[in-house]
């Protein structure tokens, strides 16, 4: 029991007996025993066996070290170079199995490749500003039986917190308006283009959160003066070829005219800021006055957004504990719950919640199906080499019976795996390099691989070889490198002596099962676009087509539709803001005026004439449709708001009077309409009012006959251009619209 106690570390000791010259190894070993029973007295077994393991580690040094004569063999470049011969020399005698291996390794490591490119870009995306851990976005939570989310906040808010909060060292409103028409009066000509990017209305600090640099202009002054704005160079050179743009104008549409007075440089391709143009905030005031008003609180668009450059020392539960004040003196609506919280950058384009974009699981499910392909391939080379090792088996016998060892046969049969690694790797580059355009195109994205620029790609490569060879190349190495030499030579070895027949067929089960899972869940993912694409949203969407009608009078409105319904082929039209099912919403509080109850939801507005339930064709459950009129008089709601409110009979329903709005929007309930899907099929359904306002219409909904549809759309650009010879003619089919909610499956 004594000598257990008293001996030094066992591992270290050994390790130590293992690595040291024989020939000194008595006088050294005797030395460390002494000190450290020395040590032992006089300072406890605890210091004593430290200072053990750390003289153990202070010997490990060249003049100590015994030498290693495999080592010696594996480092020596003779022993590569017939590695290599004997490698190529078996590829070459045996074509038709290196090909079937290469291919099928080279095809598995295209798709991953192709993989990590897309999933190293989202995750990149908007990692390249100064303090990206600092910034935040200001969004907006509503609680209710059923949460939903913003990603805007009200008007006032930002300048609000920019007043009376600390917490942020620099805020910014930014206000992005999509699918804008952008004019170039020039003297022989006008010029239109749509952005569907759009146009930005950002304050000042926008530019001092983030990290987009001036390429020209002062960046003293950015954005301060209303009326002006900043191009970036890619939509500088559209605009204005090699020219100066500094001083130039252009029109939002046709009416509001914008300073050129700096050019951005082009923004990286992994940011989720679009906008090639961004005009001064003060301009937004003169573009949308009702919702730049600094006492607009009675919605949101999510257009509307705030970012903040957090304070380090500041956490993101104190800031939410600042900002709960605001939702509290100033709710959306006397009957909204609300509460602001603080969205950090990194997850912007990931939280669908608040508008991301690409949800990482979708990453996720991506590497997984890349490392499902990779291990399919490697199964598949462990099952051919070891089918093929019987063909070996009399060279491995042979060399064996020469004084080969078994460590070097398994080198050696590693090496020539590493080839056929090596050159799958080539040719998946070669692949990745040609299909990336199309890659591009399918998920639009500007993915790009960089071989020698990119360490994290150089790496994943290098990673990627290392393992696969390993992971393809272990088992069969050990098969061949484990012939007993005499059964080799006399060839009486059986497939079912080659390292155990379970587990050939287990990995024969296993690429099939992965093959199979990979079959399934495609043929899931197809049916699901399927049901997307062809189930009924609770509205027609066939051959409708949706023409922005711009900013014109209401009379030039009413009298273009009449237009309209004289060609041949159009069968109906309607004016509104948006059709049943759109990616744009407008959200704000409701109450019944007849109750005292407090309603904790949001309902989505939805501006419409009374040819908007017949061109749709939406189904009216009770009451009646809207009579034609262009201000608030009659409202038209779905069942999905009537269950919110808790109204279980339709007919109770009918006559009630609903404010919305703040109060500036109300009437009586004079119909309801049967539920449909006013998002995609992954968002519940809506409580909707549907009422008229004419001052809100933004588009023409115009139902087409399908058989002669081409030819009514080449007239309704006529009638288009004949009224108005200065307006872009922007339409687009619903099915279309409606087909990019499922971008990302």
């Amino acid at each position: 029991m004594k000598n257990k106690q008293t001996s030094p570390p066992k591992l270290f000791h050994s390790f130590f007996r293992w690595f040291c010259k024989p020939n000194i190894l008595e006088y050294i070993e005797g030395d460390l025993l002494e000190e450290y029973d020395r040590r032992l007295k006089e300072s406890g077994k605890r210091n004593a066996d430290w200072k053990f393991i750390m003289d153990v580690m202070l010997l490990l040094r060249p003049g100590i070290i015994k030498s290693r004569t495999g080592y010696k063999k594996l480092n020596n470049y003779v022993m590569y170079k017939s590695y290599f011969k004997i490698g190529w020399r078996t590829l070459i005698r045996n074509k038709q199995y290196a090909l079937i291996n290469i291919a099928g390794l080279a095809l598995s490591l295209t798709c991953c490749l192709l993989i990590f490119g897309l999933v190293t870009h989202h995750l990149s995306f908007d990692d390249f500003h100064k303090n990206p851990e600092q910034i935040y976005r200001v969004v907006t939570a509503m609680q209710s039986k059923t949460d939903s989310y913003s990603s805007g906040v009200p008007t006032p808010l930002s300048g609000l917190i920019r007043e009376n909060q600390t917490f942020a060292t620099k805020i910014a409103r930014i206000y992005t308006e999509s699918d804008v028409v952008i004019t170039l009066k020039q003297e022989n000509e006008t010029l239109q283009y749509k952005e569907t990017d759009g146009v930005a209305f950002t304050e000042p600090e926008f530019f001092e959160i983030f990290n987009f640099p001036l390429a020209k202009g002062d960046g003293s002054a950015l954005l301060t003066t209303p009326n002006t704005a900043l191009l970036t160079a890619q939509m500088a050179k559209k605009y204005f070829g090699e020219q100066d743009p500094i001083g130039e104008t252009i029109w939002l549409g046709s009416e509001q005219a914008l300073k050129i007075t700096g050019v951005l440089k082009d923004f990286p391709d992994n940011t989720d800021f679009r906008a090639g143009i961004f005009a001064s905030y003060s301009s937004f005031k003169t573009y949308m006055p009702w919702l730049a008003s600094e006492n607009f609180w009675s919605g949101i668009s999510s257009n509307m957004q705030c970012f903040a450059l957090i304070d380090p020392t500041i956490t993101s539960a104190q800031v939410e504990q600042s900002l709960a004040y605001y939702a509290k003196e100033y709710p959306i609506s006397d009957d909204t719950k609300s509460s602001y919280k603080v969205q950090p950058l990194a997850d912007i384009h990931f939280n669908s919640k608040y508008g991301g974009t690409m949800d990482r699981s979708n990453l996720w499910i991506l590497a997984a199906i890349g490392l499902f392909l990779l291990l399919t391939a490697c199964v598949n080379f462990v099952n051919l080499a070891t089918a093929k090792a019987l063909q070996r088996s009399k060279e491995v016998g042979l060399r064996k019976v020469m004084g080969g060892k078994r460590s070097e046969l398994f080198w050696q049969f590693i090496f020539e795996t590493g080839m056929l690694v090596s050159l799958s790797i080539i040719m998946a580059l070669i692949a990745s390099f040609a299909l990336l355009p199309t890659i591009n195109k399918l998920f639009n994205t500007q993915i790009i691989l960089q071989l020698f620029s990119d360490l994290s790609f150089v790496l994943f490569l290098v990673g990627l070889t290392i393992s696969i060879t390993l992971l393809a190349g272990c088992y069969p190495a050990l098969i061949l490198a484990g012939f007993k030499p005499i059964a080799a030579l006399k060839g009486k070895l059986s497939l079912q002596q080659l390292g155990g027949f379970n587990i050939r067929r287990s990995l024969i089960i296993s690429q099939f099962v992965i093959a199979q899972v990979l079959i399934i869940s495609l043929l899931v993912v197809m049916e699901q676009m399927r049901f997307a694409r062809n189930t009924d949203m609770g509205f027609d969407k066939e051959s409708i087509v949706m023409v922005n009608m711009g900013n014109d009078s209401l009379y030039l409105k009413h009298a273009l539709k009449n237009e309209f319904m004289r060609i041949p082929g159009v069968e109906k039209v309607a004016l509104c803001d948006h059709a049943p099912a759109t990616k744009y919403a407008w959200r704000t509080g409701i109450q019944l005026t007849n109750s005292t109850q407090e309603y904790d939801f949001l309902t989505s507005m939805k501006l419409v004439d009374e040819d908007y339930l017949t061109t749709f064709d939406l189904q009216l459950l009770a009451g009646r449709n809207l009579t034609p009129s262009d201000t608030v008089r009659e409202v038209l709601v779905n069942e999905a708001l009537l269950e919110k409110l808790g109204i279980n009979s339709i007919e109770d329903a009918l006559g009630q009077t609903i404010a919305v709005n703040g109060g500036n929007m109300r009437g009586p309930i004079v119909g309801v309409i049967k539920n449909f899907h006013d998002k995609s099929f992954h968002e519940e359904i809506s409580p909707t009012v549907f009422t008229s306002a004419g001052s809100f219409y933004e588009n023409f909904a115009i139902k087409l006959n399908p058989n002669t549809g081409k030819e009514s759309l080449i007239q309704i650009a006529q009638i288009w251009k004949k009224n108005y010879p200065d307006q872009l003619f922007e339409f687009e089919f619903l099915d279309e619209r409606i087909a990019r909610f499922y971008e990302t499956e």
